[in-house]
């Protein structure tokens, strides 16, 4: 890679690493769920107007659309708003990598190579790690809330290589049209038309400033700058080239979540962090490989997903 495209992947993880304390400072002020449709709404509003739709059969648009927005996010947002830090989100979130290899494997057929295999060991013990200690410090919920938004992302992941987009940040903008309906609705129910109508009446005083720019910092920053250089960068070199620079983000996620909140995430949740992405790194290097060389979509999360966790 050229120097200023590696500065440029560098600054979409950083992007995407400060996006997570961004959505904390969001959740302080609107509720998950509805954060979720308000989210996507402002993104699909001037998709629908100005973005040509993508040729892909609808189906795996919509499965894009739940799985990666509305799946992910739902729960990911849930998983915060109930104490999931989030510097220790952004480490867990990474959990769709070896998912997104397993449902490739059982859905797709794609064989699982020995080095997947052992990198997804690798993962699964870094995350139980992570589950038992939460289990003996703190509460457990926001983690299993978490691995479930990982979940929604590696069948958002395996529902983009399905869809073939010839334009992926097409498809990414596209996306956004599923969600707002479906989670307004369910935000209605859950957290109740007065919880939102709250929200949104203070959303512009002073007090509700920090969560506005968050939201702001998730959808312009994050999404439409994040992904608009890092599909750039995967059009111009191989996903084998351009996928380890993910790889920065929970650190970054870490970091921001520090300086931010003076979040702290003790020896035994570092080590186990480290050793997912460690995990993830092992199984998705070979498959990489692999894929460059035939040219076709990739699978592996973080090298093809749609969306951050951004």
């Amino acid at each position: 890679m050229l120097l200023r495209h590696r500065l440029l992947a560098l600054l979409v993880a950083v992007c995407w690493g400060v996006n997570f304390p961004a959505t904390a400072l969001a959740l302080e002020h609107f509720p998950p769920l509805f954060l979720v449709a308000l989210r996507f709404s402002i993104i699909a509003i001037p998709t629908l107007i100005f973005i040509p739709r993508p040729k892909v059969p609808f189906r795996w648009l919509l499965g894009v659309g739940l799985g990666i927005g509305t799946m992910q996010f739902a729960f990911l947002y849930l998983g915060m708003a109930a104490g999931m830090p989030a510097g220790l989100a952004s480490i867990v979130l990474q959990a769709s990598a070896p998912f997104t290899v397993i449902i490739a494997g059982i859905w797709l057929r794609e064989k699982i190579s020995a080095r997947q295999a052992v990198g997804i060991a690798i993962a699964v013990l870094g995350l139980a790690a992570i589950a038992f200690h939460r289990s003996q410090v703190a509460a457990l919920l926001p983690v299993l809330l978490t691995l479930c938004g990982a979940l929604g992302w590696a069948i958002g992941n395996v529902s983009t290589r399905k869809a073939q987009a010839p334009n992926a940040l097409h498809l990414t903008l596209w996306m956004s049209v599923i969600p707002p309906l479906p989670m307004l609705a369910i935000s209605l129910i859950v957290e109740g038309p007065a919880r939102i109508g709250e929200s949104l009446a203070t959303a512009f005083t002073l007090e509700a400033l920090p969560a506005v720019l968050g939201l702001l910092y998730v959808v312009v920053i994050a999404t439409i700058v994040g992904y608009g250089i890092w599909n750039g960068l995967l059009k111009r070199y191989p996903s084998s080239t351009v996928a380890p620079f993910s790889m920065l983000v929970p650190v970054v996620g870490v970091v921001a979540s520090w300086l931010a909140f003076g979040e702290l995430i003790d020896l035994t949740e570092l080590l186990a962090g480290a050793a997912v992405v460690a995990g993830v790194l092992v199984a998705s290097y070979q498959r990489r490989i692999r894929k460059s060389s035939d040219d076709s979509a990739s699978a592996l999360a973080p090298a093809t997903v749609t969306t951050p966790a951004a």
